[in-house]
């Protein structure tokens, strides 16, 4: 079953003279399986969004259900927030125990798992992220660097097994390399586990890379929904909002304006190399 959210609106200290409306009759399915990238200028209601799927946050109207789980409800909340596994920006805020394996592992462990399950969970999770147990496993979380404090992190929610997995920025600060590295990462135990996937980023070519829907927020509504393609052949109104769509789009509408005929839905760097291909190598020399 899915994440269904309707007529969702969230206002920030409702009812007084600071009343702020954050989120707007959001409507939104979110499917089995489904990796949905979700993009928008700073304030646009991104994280509110985010934290209403695992109960963080309840609506100030309106509805989300995940598998069924009303999450308005105290006790079907516990349930369905047992689904969805969230990973916040700052890895700080979720780091906490002694070692690294025991912070991974208290997720399993609050779900009364055996020890050998537990164990396999958290061994299992730590090859996923790509940190090797022996160095790892009995260091200090605080001891990391950045990149790795945000592996442990997610690799405690993955030994959660979730169905739902939600990431705030989880490539945030990270050069172009490391981003992929993530991004292969993040696809690798999405294979794994098959989980859904709903991925907060600034970075329109991450998004690119991953997503199977995008949806854009701006001032707390729904600007556009719908296939990476559907959605990034709008450059122009995504620049107008300050969000730089992938850069396979943006040299295909600079291409366009030069007289070359490509397709509107071009996204991705793979996709702009075939359209490229009949005009041989003479249009790097445009």
């Amino acid at each position: 079953m899915p994440i269904v959210i309707e007529k969702l609106t969230y206002k920030y200290q409702s009812g007084s003279v600071n009343e702020f409306t954050a989120l707007k009759d959001i409507d939104l399915t979110i499917q089995d399986g489904e990796f949905l990238g979700v993009i928008g200028h700073t304030g646009s209601g991104k994280s509110t969004l985010i934290q209403q799927l695992n109960g963080l946050m309840q609506p100030t109207s309106g509805k989300v259900t995940v598998d069924g789980f009303d999450m308005n409800d105290k006790k079907q909340r516990m349930k369905g927030r047992a689904l969805v596994g969230m990973v916040f920006q700052y890895p700080d805020h979720q780091l906490f125990d002694e070692t690294v394996y025991k912070d991974i592992s208290f997720g399993p462990r609050n779900m009364k798992l055996p020890e050998d399950e537990i164990d396999r969970r958290v061994r299992e999770a730590m090859r996923l992220v790509g940190l090797d147990e022996d160095e790892f496993a009995e260091k200090s979380p605080f001891e990391l660097s950045g990149g790795e404090k945000r592996r442990t992190a997610l690799a405690g929610i993955i030994a959660m097994y979730p169905k739902y997995l939600v990431l705030d920025e989880p490539m945030a600060g990270l050069d172009p390399a490391g981003r992929r590295a993530v991004s292969d990462m993040i696809n690798g135990f999405r294979k794994k586990l098959g989980c859904s996937v709903v991925m907060v980023s600034h970075s329109m070519d991450d998004i690119a890379r991953c997503a199977d829907k995008v949806i854009v927020l701006r001032g707390g509504e729904i600007f556009k929904y719908g296939a990476p393609s559907e959605v990034f052949c709008h450059a122009e109104e995504l620049n107008e909002m300050g969000l730089e769509p992938p850069f396979a789009a943006r040299l295909a509408a600079e291409l366009r304006k030069k007289g070359f005929a490509l397709p509107q839905s071009i996204y991705t760097n793979e996709a702009l190399a075939e359209a490229l291909k009949p005009y041989g190598k003479g249009w790097r020399n445009v």
